[in-house]
């Protein structure tokens, strides 16, 4: 059987994966706030983790592998959101769930095996909650209840921030009823606006942690695999999760491997309103590039790597996979490929595979590109719509061969120039080379932009 290694947050190292249980693997991965599109950013721990549920069902069985991904549904953002907006809550979030899945399906991710919200498990949460507060982890004041942060010893291993870092990280509220600075939330009281539940300490909801121990407890146990997320996420929430979970249920040892992807830029900066440089995956769908050059790009950089987002990695994702959709066009998937498999199973490594698929298009071998590359969500049968629709580029490629012709002859490469930039402007690539002009579609490719060029 393949051995996977994966690299382990909580030591800090790569190590084989051993599962609990080889035939019940279960991963449980912190999925979204609800209240408005999923960005760019939010799309790359799904790809990244539905990679790894794709890798785990691949060696394990589809049947043996557990996969939860939860919805917060109950969120400040939310609640002011609706406010903003005058829109019920539950329309809101049942809107942007159905919203995300559809993006997300765009990438070809796979759906988890469970997707909760957190609205469904709240006596679960003010269960763990109660059970905290008598086992003396937890304390309640003025209608909230805290995490005792100094009755958990190892608070702070998982992230590895010292006491002064975690209190200038976490952004910590100052509050009267608190003991101690760094102590967190697990319920607050609600006003008669927000929504909200009945619970020994009044009408409230719960705060953000405690939903993902309620719920990873649930439906996974006490003591399972994977926990994943992004690196942001690290600290507080996953700090804090871990501590909770610990103490509500001591020696179960909660997630054996954390697993954390770096963020994203774009164009080698932050992605932020500010710089004008913020979109949603449904932006870049909308502008014609296809979920599967995004999947491509993100599994160009590995995921514990920041991650550059530019028109140029799109541009040649796209033609990328042209070809292979090409090739493999008629052609049944034969096995996946040892190489590739031995990448993905080395810490997900995404550039390795995907020089596997290169190698394996370079030596003609189809039927293992195909195989390979549905193994990481490339090259599915419903996904090849954007490829399928081709476009003749024939007389634009007269038309720019023979401006190149007589710049040749001339030297004034106006014309040619002023093609190319309109071509590119289109969103077509242009490649000349001794044999000839070619030009290829790319990802956001507007035949409508070559309207009068002939």
């Amino acid at each position: 059987m393949t051995t996977i290694r994966l690299h382990n947050t909580k030591i800090r190292a790569k190590q084989d994966f051993t599962p609990i249980d080889a035939d019940n693997i279960r991963m449980y991965v912190c999925g979204p706030t609800v209240y408005d599109r999923a960005h760019l950013g939010n799309a790359r721990p799904v790809v990244v983790f539905d990679t790894l549920y794709r890798l785990l069902r691949h060696v394990y069985g589809a049947g043996h592998v557990t996969y939860v991904r939860n919805f917060t549904d109950v969120d400040d953002k939310i609640n002011a959101r609706a406010a903003a907006s005058g829109r019920n809550i539950a329309d809101i979030t049942d809107e942007t769930i159905a919203w995300f899945l559809q993006d997300m399906g765009a990438l070809g991710a796979l759906d988890p095996d469970q997707m909760p919200r957190a609205t469904g498990y709240i006596p679960q949460m003010v269960a763990m909650i109660d059970d905290l507060i008598a086992k003396g982890h937890a304390y309640a004041a003025e209608g909230h209840v805290l995490f005792a942060v100094e009755s958990y010893a190892d608070y702070g291993a998982l992230s590895g921030r010292s006491i002064d870092d975690m209190i200038a990280g976490a952004r910590v509220e100052v509050a009267p009823y608190k003991r101690n600075p760094m102590d967190f939330v697990l319920w607050k009281p609600s006003g008669d606006d927000q929504p909200g539940w009945d619970s020994p300490w009044g009408w409230g909801r719960p705060g953000w942690h405690i939903e993902c121990s309620a719920m990873s407890h649930e439906l996974l146990g006490a003591h399972f695999d994977i926990h994943g997320g992004g690196n942001d996420l690290m600290f507080p929430h996953h700090e804090n999760e871990l501590a909770q979970s610990m103490c509500a249920h001591p020696g179960a040892g909660f997630a054996n491997v954390w697993l954390h992807n770096e963020m994203l830029q774009v164009e080698g900066k932050k992605m932020s309103k500010s710089l004008g440089n913020f979109f949603t995956v449904r932006d870049l769908l909308d502008q014609g590039v296809a979920g599967e050059v995004i999947r491509f790009v993100f599994l160009s950089t590995h995921y514990r790597k920041p991650m550059d987002w530019t028109d140029k990695k799109a541009n040649e994702a796209a033609v990328t996979l042209r070809k292979w959709r090409g090739m493999t066009q008629g052609v049944a998937p034969t096995d996946v490929v040892a190489g590739v498999l031995a990448s993905l199973a080395d810490d997900l490594n995404g550039p390795g595979a995907l020089a596997g698929l290169h190698a394996l298009a370079g030596a003609g071998d189809v039927g293992g590109l195909l195989a390979s590359a549905r193994l990481m969500g490339l090259l599915q049968e419903d996904m090849g719509g954007w490829a399928d629709a081709g476009y003749d580029f024939s007389r634009y490629e007269k038309l720019l061969g023979a401006a190149r012709e007589a710049a040749m002859l001339s030297k004034d490469f106006g014309e040619v120039d002023r093609l190319k930039a309109a071509f590119l402007a289109a969103g077509v690539e242009v490649r000349m080379s001794k044999a000839g002009v070619e030009l290829l579609a790319g990802p956001g490719f507007d035949a409508a932009n070559l309207e009068g060029l002939v």
